[in-house]
């Protein structure tokens, strides 16, 4: 079934049809630009339930939207899980043509299989560092060679596209930046790298002496490579290039140095049912409390969220200096 056009319009006649459900805010890594440490993690009560996320899943593709993420957190520490997925892969047969989850990869090695089967389409894996003691410190706990693994068994499977994401930090990662799409060029994956994103109050590291622009990334690569632009998208805020003779492609997100927000088509659910209009904005409505006020009301859910199409702005305010314009963290947000 083709997608159908979508009533997802906002003020500034923006179609919105992609949709990122976080399922949890809960991680089994605790990277330095994601979270604080320690983190303090949701109440499970306020999280949403996996019938609550199915539910919103249906009543976005009745709206319209023809592509959903599957976030977190790292989504695949959330108990049971794989229902959720099971369940949004069936609506396929309703309008959606994209299911496709963002992983640190560290449980991929278990769950690939059923993940493809479920009707996982595509995977972003998280891979910010090649060297194990490295990818230690900017994860703080985890542990390099599971997500090596994970790859392969996602490979192995036969997911239609895998991706890897690394966000590059100057004095952490940026020399890696070479080595990392070598990687991908090797191992048939495209890779996408990305500049950090200012959400919450991290103390681990100063972002503006941190940050390392897509320019800067893109001309390490060009020493090496040979990089022509593309037209290829994936609905996503990625600018692709493509590298001649590989089918490898490299994607710079950038919301500080090339801002995507002109031709934003996307809306995200927070972990505890926030439908949040803006990556860097705090424009939401309480979805969580439409679900449970109003039980069974799929059309009052779905006016709910028409309506919030009106309040998604224009675009974020990020900054690197001074303090976070947003203090909700990465993981309640949404990676």
């Amino acid at each position: 079934m083709s997608p159908s056009p979508t009533p997802l319009v906002d003020r500034f006649g923006r179609r919105v049809n992609y949709v990122r459900f976080s399922v949890t805010d809960r991680c089994d890594f605790r990277c330095l630009y994601c979270m604080s440490e320690p983190m303090t993690f949701l109440p499970r009560a306020r999280v949403l339930t996996l019938e609550e996320l199915a539910i919103l899943g249906r009543a976005f593709v009745e709206l319209g939207a023809h592509k959903i993420r599957i976030t977190g957190g790292e989504p695949l520490v959330r108990r049971n899980v794989l229902w959720l997925f099971q369940e949004l892969g069936r609506l396929r047969e309703h309008g959606l043509a994209e299911l496709v989850l963002t992983t640190n990869g560290s449980q991929l090695e278990r769950y690939a299989a059923d993940l493809q089967a479920a009707g996982v389409a595509r995977l972003n894996i998280s891979l910010d560092s090649l060297n194990p003691d490295r990818f230690r410190r900017i994860t703080r706990v985890g542990e390099l060679a599971p997500v090596l693994r994970g790859i392969r068994a996602a490979q192995t499977v036969g997911f239609q596209r895998l991706k890897l994401n690394a966000v590059i930090l100057k004095g952490r990662n940026h020399d890696e930046v070479t080595d990392l799409a070598r990687f991908a060029i090797d191992n048939g994956l495209d890779i996408s790298y990305i500049e950090e994103m200012p959400l919450g109050v991290i103390g681990d590291h100063d972002r503006a002496e941190a940050h390392y622009s897509s320019d800067a990334i893109r001309a390490d690569l060009a020493q090496t490579f040979t990089l022509i632009p593309s037209t290829e998208s994936t609905g996503g805020p990625s600018r692709y290039y493509r590298i001649p003779g590989s089918e490898t492609r490299i994607g710079f997100i950038s919301p500080h140095s090339h801002n995507f927000c002109g031709d934003c088509n996307r809306v995200r659910v927070s972990a505890e049912g926030r439908l949040l209009l803006c990556l860097g904005q705090e424009h939401s409505v309480d979805l969580r409390h439409v679900l449970r006020a109003h039980p069974g009301h799929q059309e009052r859910l779905k006016q709910a969220i028409v309506a919030a199409m009106a309040i998604k702005p224009r675009g974020h305010e990020f900054q690197l200096g001074g303090q976070p314009v947003i203090l909700r963290y990465m993981n309640h947000t949404g990676g």
